[in-house]
């Protein structure tokens, strides 16, 4: 290898090391302001209130007031600012079905649906189904009291919701069509046959409810 080659190969080798440094060098920076900025409850406070809307939103039959991110989901609102935590989060995914609730009156995976997106609508979970005058359970809630219908019931809120929606939209329907409707819900500990004992006693007591 002659002079000239030689030169230029240092030159490349040092490019390239002067490049990696300076990636190195920026990597560093913006980590470093990234904790500075988190760190300081000034800046903090700018961040987060540049990125919260304060809404109204009808949850149960009441105006409840609340900050939201603008990606924010409506389980993480409902758990962790509501305080209904009847509304369990599993797979965050939208496949477990746990944290089902109701949206004028359809069942919706709430961890895929963003609080913003519901500021006109009615959301209903598990602990606005009883009768805030009489205490009275609905007929979904009764049914699973009557069937015993889960074990570690981790998972009944989203089937309870999924239920309801069954009862109050079909008078009558057969074990078939309520293994179909409660489809998108998946219980842990594989106890689906209890699960449709109770669907079907859930519409035994609607129906007699409604006469």
């Amino acid at each position: 290898m002659d002079e000239v080659e030689t030169r230029k190969l240092l030159e490349r080798r040092l490019s390239r090391r002067t490049f990696i440094k300076g990636v190195v060098a920026a990597g560093a920076t913006a980590t470093a302001s990234a904790y500075l900025f988190r760190a300081s409850p000034l800046l903090g406070a700018v961040a987060q209130s540049t990125g919260e809307r304060l809404l109204t939103l009808n949850v149960n039959g009441q105006q409840r007031r609340v900050d939201v991110l603008p990606n924010e989901t409506l389980a993480q609102t409902l758990r962790y600012k509501l305080g209904l935590t009847g509304t369990k989060v599993g797979c965050d995914r939208a496949e477990c079905g746990s944290c089902t609730v109701l949206i004028d009156g359809v069942s919706h995976y709430s961890c895929s649906v963003l609080t913003h997106t519901v500021r006109a609508r009615s959301v209903t979970t598990i602990e606005g189904l009883q009768n805030p005058d009489t205490g009275q359970l609905h007929p979904v809630q009764q049914a699973v009291l009557d069937e015993s219908g889960f074990q570690c019931a981790y998972c009944a809120p989203g089937f309870i919701m999924a239920m309801v929606e069954l009862v109050e939209t079909t008078p009558r329907f057969t074990r078939d069509e309520a293994a179909h409707a409660l489809s998108g819900n998946l219980c842990r500990c594989g106890d689906y046959q209890k699960i449709l004992n109770c669907a079907m006693r859930a519409g035994e007591l609607a129906r007699a409810a409604r006469g």
